[in-house]
């Protein structure tokens, strides 16, 4: 298996590029890695009929990578510039475009990846302010754009002043390593998401029934309300709510902060 790691930060041996080698670091022998400084490279878009031979050369080494390993800090609430640049010279060739001038997974479909993040922020501050979504989502986007499937976040929070790794994110981050060779280049994620939506109608229909018990105790026992179409709008009403909830739940706290 072959791991690309795409640093996206000003500094070479800063925080952000600590993390990235620990993740590296720790992937178990036999399989090749490699860390790509996109500071140190002059990327620029393509232009019309003019070679552009680092982009090739990027493109190259993504497509080879079963794994990537996408690293940037969090610079004013959002993605670092080095990051956001490179991928966006990349966006001809992350995707393929259609005649509307819609966006479709490409060549990279179907690979996996790692994101990472850091922040001077600490780690109670972004719990409350997620101070890191930001950036996160917006890697989420480009990623799902083209077909990759990302499978771990990683999160350092606190760094002003940081020389090294805290030992508890030193052994997440040999943790994620070892385990890359467990992401399978296919998409396996459409079972996943199955059981987990079954799992979540089945929770959502045994709470809204017994919520809907509970209020047929403050409705009166007869008329309307007693009847059919009285609990089909009770139990639609509840089903809503919960399931908004749960949804709003989901899109808030489904990046770490930690």
């Amino acid at each position: 298996m072959r791991v690309l790691g795409l640093l996206g930060a000003q500094r070479e041996d800063g925080v952000t590029a600590h993390t990235l080698h620990a993740v590296l670091d720790a992937v178990p022998a036999g399989n090749e890695t490699e860390i790509v400084d996109l500071a140190a490279l002059d990327i620029h878009p393509d232009r019309s009929e003019e070679p552009n031979p680092v982009l090739d050369d990027l493109e190259r080494r993504m497509l080879a990578a079963d794994v990537w390993v996408l690293a940037a800090p969090t610079y004013w609430g959002g993605l670092s510039g080095v990051m956001k640049h490179f991928l966006d010279c990349m966006r001809q060739r992350l995707v393929r475009f259609d005649h509307r001038g819609e966006t479709h997974p490409d060549r990279f479909r179907g690979i996996h990846a790692v994101t990472i993040t850091t922040c001077y922020t600490g780690a109670l501050e972004n719990t409350v302010m997620r101070v890191t979504d930001p950036p996160l989502r917006q890697l989420d986007a480009v990623l799902q754009a083209a077909g990759v499937i990302r499978t771990r976040e990683i999160v350092v929070t606190g760094t002003w002043g940081m020389r090294k790794l805290p030992a508890r994110k030193a052994a997440e981050c040999a943790r994620v390593g070892r385990a890359i060779p467990g992401m399978r280049r296919r998409d396996d994620e459409t079972m996943r998401r199955y059981i987990q939506l079954f799992g979540m109608i089945a929770v959502m229909t045994l709470a809204t029934m017994g919520l809907q018990r509970l209020l047929a105790r403050l409705l009166p026992p007869e008329g309307f309300w007693a009847g059919f179409w009285g609990d089909y709008i009770v139990f639609t009403l509840v089903f809503f709510v919960l399931l908004s909830a749960i949804l709003r739940w989901a899109s808030v706290m489904r990046h770490r902060r930690r």
